[in-house]
Parts: structure tokens; sequence; C-alpha cells
């Protein structure tokens, strides 16, 4: 009794405030204010997330000799993914992969809702994955994370779907801000990679949550940049030519990148019900691929940064340290590109046997390394002028992650402000673009939009395309009708049609499957000829509608059908062919326009 007195009255003081709130302060101060504690919150997260990584690694890596292969690698990220999948099945019980995806099919089909849970589990599982020493990002989950925290801001403080679905958007832009210290990146991936339409009233808070994400970030972490990078030869006009090269090349890798995803991706998915498969195969790839090339252990970051702050070979030779490859400096070209080939299969291995993460690092880790053997072979082949292996190790991340997250604009700015190298903005541009006019010859969606653009569910920046995918089909279905059986007399239809509010009645074997449809106005010269009663029967009378539609088809597809048959009422069946109800052109029309006028509000 005590504790329910105790709810109450915290139910009680919270309700009061929301009142006091309403009164004091306009939607416009508070959204602002909700989105402080976004960038706050995201800041938070980000550090707990890259402080338990470090300390886990270092503990499990701190007595690896650099000088030779170690057999620990074999079983770290086994463990890793085995102790993530056992957190994810028994303690959240949901799926929390593809945290990215997951958030454009939150914008996309629920209305911006994401589930309490992802403020926290998607912290703790990457955490676990990457520690270990799985070849996955923390990036995504954070962004999921932040997301989270947003959407569950909103509709704690009970804000509407707009303010909701923007409080998601701060969460996001404060993600990446406060992992790179990147606030203009976080903005720009906001408005590109969760394809948000910013008005002037949206872009403040945003704003907001990423500049607040970067201080907090920088008061947590210190001033240092999370690669370091310094410039050894100013760019000139006179390797404009290799960066388009790069450029395309970045797109090709990128290409290639998505596609070998993908491929092991459905392998997995085949193991959907099989999970101890999935981590025996998973496991497997992983610790090999690790063990060959501990390059993919993790994040990859070291790496990173000994191929952008390398001076000398025996630097760059560094990455062969603990492979089979190591004190043999002659081969660092062929190690490179294995490594750039192995990185996707180690990350498709890492999320498909159990654990949790993201492609946004491991497509960094690919583009440096692209670059960087772009131009030792583009030097070693004297194709051209010197080309400054460091910097075009630099645009190499910038490209390739243009192109596998269709994103020009948040690479060029995201690279240039994690490294500093604004010097660099005009060969970024180069590349990112190339590298994202390559590509979308061959994917027109990023490798978080392609998942969800198969089902049609994802939303896009056109406006009629956006409504028709935010538009539920099971709200325009109507459900009410009559049905009538094939062996029904006329005049036992007759009687049904005087009860029936539409003008068909669709005709339903003992199965509930369609076999047809009455259309009242084209029986009229038999209804009212009551000697006619018994000697007519529905399957005599029914006719095969224009079309039929699926329960689980995109609207836009059912919009096509529509104006490709001109029909007023068209019948919806789910995946198993058995009735579900009829659309009308008209309800579907007048939500249509409803929905235009509502976006169209600022």
């Amino acid at each position: 009794m005590g504790a329910t007195a105790a709810h109450n009255e915290r139910q009680s003081a919270f309700e009061r405030l929301l009142e006091w709130r309403e009164k004091h302060l306009s939607e416009k101060t508070f959204t602002l204010m909700l989105a402080f504690a976004v960038g706050l919150f995201c800041a938070v997260a980000a550090y707990a997330l890259h402080w338990i990584i470090e300390q886990v690694a270092a503990l499990l890596t701190s007595s690896f000799n650099e000088r030779s292969a170690n057999w620990p690698y074999l079983v770290y990220p086994v463990v890793g993914i085995f102790v993530t999948s056992l957190f994810v099945r028994y303690v959240v019980k949901d799926n929390i992969s593809h945290g990215i995806t997951r958030i454009l099919y939150a914008i996309s089909s629920k209305r911006s809702r994401l589930r309490a849970h992802n403020c926290w589990s998607s912290v703790i599982a990457s955490a676990i994955t990457i520690g270990c020493g799985g070849s996955v990002g923390a990036e995504a989950p954070i962004v999921l994370t932040g997301s989270a925290i947003g959407s569950n801001l909103g509709r704690v403080f009970k804000m509407d779907g707009k303010v909701v679905m923007l409080l998601v958007g701060c969460g996001a832009a404060g993600a990446i801000a406060g992992i790179f210290k990147a606030p203009i990146a976080g903005l720009v991936f906001t408005l590109e990679v969760l394809m948000f339409d910013l008005t002037m009233a949206s872009l403040l808070p945003i704003l907001v949550s990423s500049v607040t994400a970067t201080c907090f970030t920088y008061i947590f972490r210190g001033s240092t940049s999370l690669f370091t990078f310094t410039l050894d030869s100013p760019w000139t006009v006179d390797r404009v030519p290799a960066n388009i090269l790069l450029g395309i090349a970045c797109g090709l890798v990128s290409l290639y990148f998505i596609r070998s995803m993908t491929l092991c991706e459905d392998m997995f998915a085949r193991l959907k019900d099989k999970p101890y498969a999935k981590l025996a195969i998973g496991g497997s790839m992983l610790s090999l691929l690790i063990f060959l090339f501990p390059s993919l252990f993790g994040e990859g970051y070291h790496d990173i940064n000994l191929l952008l702050g390398g001076h000398t070979e025996a630097d760059w030779n560094e990455i062969m340290h603990n492979s089979l490859f190591s004190g043999q400096g002659s081969m660092l070209m062929l190690y490179v590109l294995l490594v750039l080939l192995a990185k996707s299969f180690a990350t498709a291995a890492t999320n498909g046997g159990g654990g949790c993460g993201g492609t946004f690092a491991p497509s960094l880790f690919v583009g440096c390394f692209g670059g960087f053997l772009f131009a030792r072979a583009w030097n070693y082949y004297e194709l051209g002028i010197y080309l400054p292996e460091k910097n075009f190790a630099l645009l190499g991340m910038a490209g390739v992650m243009s192109g596998v997250m269709h994103a020009p604009l948040t690479g060029i700015f995201l690279i240039a402000e994690i490294t500093g190298g604004y010097a660099l903005l005009l060969p970024l541009m180069i590349v990112s673009v190339c590298s994202y006019l390559t590509i979308i010859i061959f994917e027109p969606h990023s490798i978080y939009g392609m998942r969800l653009a198969r089902q049609g569910k994802l939303i896009t920046h056109h406006t009629d395309h956006a409504i028709l995918t935010l538009m539920s089909l099971d709200s325009v279905i109507e459900h009410e009708y009559t049905a009538v059986p094939p062996d029904m007399e006329l005049g036992a239809i007759v009687h049904k049609i005087s009860r029936s509010r539409n003008s068909f009645l669709p005709v339903l074997d003992a199965a509930g499957n369609l076999m047809g449809e009455i259309d009242i106005t084209k029986i009229r010269h038999v209804v009212f000829r009551t000697e006619l009663y018994h000697h007519f029967k529905a399957r005599q009378l029914m006719t095969q509608p224009e079309a039929t539609l699926k329960d689980d088809m995109p609207m836009t597809e059912v919009m096509k059908t529509f104006d490709s048959t001109r029909a007023d009422w068209l019948p919806v069946l789910d995946a198993d062919g058995h009735f579900k109800g009829y659309i009308s052109r008209q309800r579907m029309y007048g939500m249509y326009r409803k929905m235009v006028a509502d976006m169209s509000e600022d």
C-alpha cells in the first residue's frame, strides 16, 4: 500500500511539473532544453562505452608479444560474441543489431519510437563485443543509444510526434559529435544518413545537441583528436587526376564492402533459429581472420593512427606486428590488401555470430587502408607525380565512408574535423563526390537504408514518397465487410446486400480465401426479379477483382495499383491468401492529403 501511494505521489508531482512547463515554457524553449540534455547524455554514453572498450582490450592484450603470432586471438573474439549473444538473448530479449538501420525503421514506420532499453543495452553489448576483439565499430550502437535517449525523453514529457522525431535526430547528431568531437559532422550526418528534412526551427535543437555533446566530450576526454594526422605535403592542383581516380577506387571498394557484407548477412540470416551454429561459424571466421591479420582486432583505430601518423617504413610496418607477416617489410602492400579484403567478412562474422556493433568504424578502416594502398601502389609503379601516402590514407577514409553511407558531406566534414585536416578540404570534396557518384551507379541506397528499401519502408527527402512510407496500410483497410459463400443463392444474397455498407460483397471459401467479388451495381437486373432468387448462386454472379493487394505491400505500390486499375475499391489479402478487407481510393487519398498538410507545417 505504501509503495502504491509513493508511486501515485511521484506521478502526481510529475504531472504538476508538466502543467508548470506548459504554462511557463514555450514548446520551442523546452525543446532546446531537451536537446541540451540529449547532448549531455550522448557525451556520457560515448565516454562510458569507449572507456569500457579500452579497459577490456588492455586487460586482454597487455601480455601479447608484438613480434610473433598470439594464440589468444583465436579465443577472445569468440568469447566476446558468445557473452554478447547471451546478454542479448536473456537480458535484453530484443534485436539490437544494425543500430542505424533500426533508427531509420523507427522514423519510417514507428513514428520515432525506440524502446527504453536501447538507451543502455547497445552500450553494454557493443563494449563486450569490441573489447574482446569484435571487428566492428562503436559508433552505430552509440547513435542508437543517443536516438533512443531523445525518443524516450520526448515521450516522457509528452511531446508531439514532430518533436519526438526531432529529438531522435538530436540524439544521432549528439552521438556522432560526442564520439568524434565533430559538431558539424553530427549535424550533416542527421541530414544525410537519417534523411531529416530540416527547417530553421529544427536546425537549432540539433546544433545545440551537437555542440553540447562535443563540449562535454572535451571535458571528459581532453582536447586530443581521435586520430593523429600531420600534413606532410600541401595539396597541389596537379594531384587532381589522382584524387579523381582515388574517388572512383573508393566507390568500387565501397561496393565490394556493401556486397560482401550483404552476402555474409544473408548467409547468417538463414541460420536465424540456430544461434549455436551462427556462433560456431561466425566465431570461427572471426578468430581465424584476426589470427592471420591482427589489424582486424577491435575497431582498428590503432592501425589507422599508424598509417596516418607514420613517417618512415618502420612506422608503417608496425601494422604487421603480432601477425605472421611481422618483420617482413617487403610484404606491406600485400598485407594491407588482404586486410582490406578481409575486413567486411570479419565485421559480418562478428555481428552474424551474435556480436553487436556497426559498420561506421569499419568503413573508416577500409578507407584508410585503401587510400594508403592506392598511393603506395601509385608510387611503387611510378604512375605519375609522388603521392604522400598519409594524405591519401586520410582521403580514402572520406571516400569509402561517403560511398558506404551515401553521405559525401558527412565524409568530408567528419574527416576534416577529427583529423584537423582542413588543409585537404578540396581534395576531400573531390574524392568524396567521385566515390558517391561511382557507388550510386550500382547501389541506390546506403548500407543502412538498403535493408529497409527492399521492404519499401525507407523514408526519403521526397515528400510524396515519405508520406506514403509513413502511412500504415492497416489504417486504410475497411475491415467491416459482408462476405458470402460461393453457393449462397441470390435470395440470401439480396438479404446480405440490405445489411452491407459497401458496394462489394467478397465471395470467400470455407478457409477464408477470396474467390471473387459481387459488385452490387452490376447485378441490378436480377436483384428485383424474385423468380430468379433460386436460380443464381454467388459463384455465378461474382467477378474477379481488377487487382488484389497484399497486406505487406508498400503504400507506394498500393498507390500505383490504384492508378493503373482506376479502381475505387481493391481487396487486401494476407500472406496466406486470406481476405482481410477492402481499401477505398477515396479514404486513402483523404489520409494522404491530410498527412501532406501536417508535414508541410513548420
